[in-house]
């Protein structure tokens, strides 16, 4: 049996498609599907069972499930711009201890998401072998490496494995209203307006539009996940990226491209809360999954967004 926790969230679904297409089912999927739509990426979806989380961790403590060989817990508050931080703690790092205790306990493989955000702005590198020194920009990040640093100094880290997603976008992210990839807005954006907006550079060594991000299909990322599950990889931590920085007027005329339109691009200001908090360069490096011994070829940026925006958004699809 395997659990995947934010099975029904953007990532966590992908997986469970991904799982599904090679004969697996037998998932027990966990989330809290509240008052949004994410139910529906739930629909394509093959498994046993769904437990709204705070009763599977009961019913897990109480043993009432057996068999589990893996868990993916990627079921976390994913919004960047989230101020309550006893919200996050509770979410994204107790949560996270109490299942990392109960499955080395149970010699269960445990795989559960970090982030990127985790690095901040970048001053420390993006090497997945760094654990200490890191300076996360926002609650969010910081939530993250607070149980990565709890895995670190409580010699754990190389029991389990950690996963620093970097700018995942694809199928299945309807849900995330403001924490979609800037595709997705961009597709409802543009045919609305005809027009796209960017923000402006702040920072005088990166022109409007030339600031850089590491963008990787969702589909590629749970290929990596599954992977690393299944290659019995060294535990720790490892970036899930494509290893590449592209600019955000790269991606855009990408997105215009496969919408069939000559780009236009309006640069607008950023809100003030967000200008100490934003990334202007990531770029993971993916040494280590290549290392031990991912070959799998990773799509291309553009052939990525023309697959997401024509066979998905264009059609609404879901995986």
């Amino acid at each position: 049996m395997i659990i995947v926790t934010g099975g029904a969230g953007f990532i966590g679904s992908a997986l469970v498609r991904e799982l599904n297409n090679r004969g697996i089912t037998d998932i027990i999927i966990v989330d809290e599907l509240g008052n949004d739509e994410k139910w529906k990426n739930l629909v394509n979806c093959s498994y046993v069972d769904y437990f709204e989380k705070d009763i599977f961790l009961e019913l897990l403590h109480e043993g009432k499930f057996n068999d589990i060989e893996k868990i993916f817990h990627l079921g976390a508050c994913s919004d960047t711009t989230e101020t309550d931080a006893s919200f996050l703690i509770f979410n994204n790092y107790e949560y996270t201890k109490s299942l990392a205790c109960f499955a080395i306990e149970k010699k269960i493989k445990f795989i559960y998401a970090s982030s990127a955000a985790t690095y901040g702005n970048g001053d420390q590198g993006y090497s997945d072998n760094t654990i200490e020194g890191l300076r996360p920009l926002n609650m969010y990040g910081y939530s993250k490496y607070m149980f990565d640093l709890w895995a670190h100094k409580n010699n754990i880290l190389d029991k389990i494995i950690g996963l620093k997603y970097f700018n995942i976008f694809g199928p299945n992210e309807n849900h995330k209203a403001e924490m979609r990839s800037l595709i997705n807005k961009a597709y409802y954006q543009i045919k609305e307006t005809g027009k796209l907006k960017l923000f402006k550079s702040y920072k005088p060594e990166y022109k409007d539009g030339e600031q850089k991000r590491d963008f990787l299909y969702v589909k590629d990322a749970v290929k990596m996940t599954v992977f690393l599950a299944d290659k019995n990889a060294p535990g720790g931590i490892y970036n899930i990226g494509s290893g590449a920085a592209n600019t955000w007027n790269d991606l855009a005329k990408y997105i215009f491209q496969a919408m069939d339109l000559k780009p236009k691009i309006e640069y607008v200001d950023m809100q003030e809360h967000l200008k100490n908090k934003y990334q202007y360069f990531t770029q993971g490096n993916i040494a280590k999954i290549r290392d031990v011994g991912y070959n799998e070829p990773l799509t291309l940026l553009k052939d990525a967004v023309s697959d997401y925006v024509r066979n998905y958004l264009a059609v609404g699809e879901y995986l």
